[in-house]
């Protein structure tokens, strides 16, 4: 559903009261187990969260690849305040965006070999940083968005921009 012109109005009034980018990125990781009021997220999922990175132990590419870092809809992969992820298609379309507690917000833009059924892998800069950070982990996932099968680059920019004012992690304080 597209965002109305007053609604990003809103949001980028929003975006510009905000410290900093990285203060957003912890906040939304440090979102409580249960939202207050789960009933506004479109559904939460148990899956079991591991995590991936752009080098060859998960993606099979190196650096000067003409695919590195390119995910399966064609994005570059990204960790931020909207990350991208993996998960099986049949579970949840390209472009769903969930919430994932401990990790943040996520839009589905990759699949993987590994990722069947009611598993999901989250994007991570480095291999080190997914050890670090993350591992192994069975979390409920909040469903945000449904996703439609597309995602682009665009789209990013967009829900990038929205999830960086939004204090409810919801939308529905938006209306979306």
């Amino acid at each position: 559903m597209p965002v109305s012109a007053s609604s990003r109005g809103i949001v980028l009034e929003r975006l510009s009261k905000l410290k900093t980018r990285q203060e957003l990125i912890e906040q939304n990781k440090k979102f409580p187990m249960l939202h207050e009021d789960a009933s506004k997220f479109l559904g939460s999922v148990e899956v079991v969260a591991t995590g991936y990175y752009a080098g060859v132990e998960s993606t099979g590419k190196r650096p000067g690849h003409p695919e590195y870092g390119i995910t399966y809809s064609g994005v570059k992969v990204r960790q931020g305040v909207l990350s991208t992820i993996a998960a099986d298609p049949k579970i949840f379309p390209l472009g769903t965006i969930l919430y994932i507690p401990g990790y943040g917000y996520g839009i589905v833009a990759d699949t993987g070999s590994a990722i069947k059924g009611k598993k999901i892998d989250l994007y991570y800069e480095t291999k080190a940083q997914i050890y670090k950070e993350w591992g192994k982990r069975t979390v409920h996932v909040f469903i945000v968005k449904q996703g439609n099968g597309k995602v682009s680059e665009q789209t990013l920019k967009m829900w990038d921009e929205v999830l960086s004012v939004v204090s409810d992690p919801s939308l529905a304080a938006l209306g979306l």
